[in-house]
């Protein structure tokens, strides 16, 4: 990421690190450029505390029942496809405000989405880098295939 994100405009104090997913977790792994929001996952207590401190209908997001509060381009997920903070946030990347995806979560999340054209785009993005990964750190294959 070209730079850190600021989450102190935020009129609530999280209990639980928010955990950064979508494009900004894209161009934090080095695939592609982040758009204009900022989409995190956050924990059941602090999306309620989020609710609360935002109630304006500006302010509330919900696409096919996963819930969500919009501050400027920040947005606060309840869940994605029901699928909670817990879940996705295990072995996240710790910040020191917020915490990222790990690849792994990220791939999940894409091919949940891959019926749309931009995620099955991100969803092979990843898969690339995974392949490139392996084939990368693997110094046996370097020297039986590369060698030639």
């Amino acid at each position: 990421m070209s730079q850190e994100i600021d989450l102190s405009n935020i009129k609530y104090t999280f209990r639980h690190k928010p955990l950064l997913i979508g494009g900004n977790a894209m161009e934090y792994y080095e695939l592609r450029k982040a758009g204009d929001d900022i989409d995190f996952v956050v924990a059941f207590e602090d999306y309620e505390g989020l609710k609360e401190a935002y109630p304006e209908p500006e302010h509330q997001e919900d696409i096919w029942g996963d819930l969500g509060v919009k501050v400027n381009e920040l947005e606060f997920w309840k869940c994605i496809c029901l699928f909670e903070y817990e879940f996705l946030a295990e072995k996240a990347i710790e910040k020191e405000g917020y915490l990222i995806i790990s690849l792994e979560k990220l791939l999940f999340l894409k091919a949940l989405a891959m019926s749309k054209r931009k995620y099955r785009k991100d969803l092979k993005l990843i898969v690339q880098k995974f392949l490139d990964g392996q084939y990368e750190d693997n110094i046996e294959w370097k020297e039986k295939y590369l060698k030639k």
